[in-house]
């Protein structure tokens, strides 16, 4: 890991020379683990297990004293600096023993509030410095995935796949709550030995499907109707998400329809999927082929996102954002229709892009849907 780190960290300075950054300050949690090694945790937006700072010849990671034992430990290329009175007091010190003019900072991960208070503590200690956005450069930096990056990812998603199959063979009944559905996933999940899940699980039945985002709830399953499952699990860091729409039961015509329909889509944008292509590109690819099966407009979410350390991450595969393709870059492919009062059908698989194309990662049938 040690060596891994080391070539990050090469490439990371090498991008800040180009951008003439002579300080990085990372808070992004994902970030600092994949710079680091530090696992350690932020628990809400407005706290933080601690900051690298990185230059041209020095390492930082400055945290508390809950985390300096656990930062000595897997950061051994850092020196591990302990506040007392917390990151933003402690910055004119960081900054003046680094001397740095330019410091560069994830504008993403900084509040107003927050941003406010570090301009006054640079004001009242009479330290010039300037405030650089760099969001970019880290994302350049960790959307082509490593190789070991992919085996982690493809751990978390055979955990993920392994138990949802046994849960559709074994476990789901007519009368099962949503609610009881993603809590045995998520129990399952973590039997299985995943560190947690990737994000809180979905789980909605008949009309609950319409929602892309639906909160597990009290609803009972019931025979002949949608049931959409979206979940994911985390292990070493690294998170998997796939969505998979089943039927207890025997799917009706408009379901067999809206289902083809919806795999006809995610095919196709997988096929067209290759280094060098548009996302907003492929996004087109699903896109129109719902709209020219009747389905215009019900459609309204971004065809895929990249995973990895976070599960939603560059690039995204949408008509919002156009990023141009490169292999060993992985994400979701995940069209989906919605018909309020019905419900939805939404496949989710996720991809690396080689130099042929795209390999799709998962195990798990998306036909299993016809089968229950």
């Amino acid at each position: 890991m040690k060596k891994t780190i080391e070539k990050r960290v090469e490439r990371l300075r090498k991008s800040l020379a180009e951008n003439n950054i002579d300080t990085l300050m990372v808070l992004v949690e994902e970030n600092r683990r994949y710079l680091s090694g530090f696992t350690g945790e932020d628990t809400q937006f407005d706290e933080t297990a601690g900051a690298l700072f990185i230059t041209d010849q020095r390492l930082m990671l400055v945290t508390d004293s809950r985390n300096e034992l656990q930062a000595a430990n897997e950061a051994p290329l850092y020196e591990i600096i302990s506040y007392k009175k917390g990151l933003t007091k402690e910055l004119p010190n960081i900054i003046n023993t680094l001397k740095t003019k330019r410091l560069g900072f994830e504008s993403i991960r900084m509040s107003y509030m927050q941003y406010n208070k570090i301009c006054k503590q640079f004001g009242s200690s009479d330290i010039d410095v300037e405030l650089v956005e760099a969001d970019n450069i880290m994302e350049c930096l960790r959307i082509v995935k490593e190789q070991s990056e992919l085996e982690e990812i493809k751990k978390a998603l055979l955990i993920a796949e392994s138990v949802f199959m046994n849960f559709v063979e074994n476990t789901i009944e007519p009368g099962m709550t949503e609610k009881e559905a993603a809590w045995l996933l998520e129990k399952n999940m973590r039997e299985a030995g995943a560190d947690s899940v990737s994000f809180p699980i979905i789980v909605a039945s008949g009309p609950n499907s319409a929602l892309p985002h639906a909160i597990p709830g009290n609803r009972k399953f019931k025979k002949d109707e949608p049931i959409l499952f979206d979940w994911g699990a985390k292990l070493n860091g690294y998170c998997s998400d796939i969505t998979r729409t089943i039927v207890i039961g025997s799917p009706d015509d408009r379901f067999k329809k809206i289902f083809k329909t919806v795999l006809d889509a995610q095919n196709k944008a997988i096929n067209a999927i290759k280094p060098g292509i548009s996302s907003k590109a492929v996004d087109e690819v699903a896109r129109d082929h719902i709209g020219s099966m009747g389905f215009k407009g019900k459609f309204g979410h971004g065809l895929g996102h990249g995973i990895g350390l976070a599960v939603h991450e560059p690039p995204k595969i949408s008509p919002l954002k156009d990023t141009l393709l490169e292999s060993h870059m992985v994400f979701t492919v995940e069209p989906g229709i919605y018909i309020p009062g019905w419900g939805g059908i939404r496949i989710e698989n996720m991809v690396v892009v080689s130099e042929n194309g795209a390999k799709v990662l998962n195990s798990l049938d998306p036909l299993m849907a016809i089968r229950h």
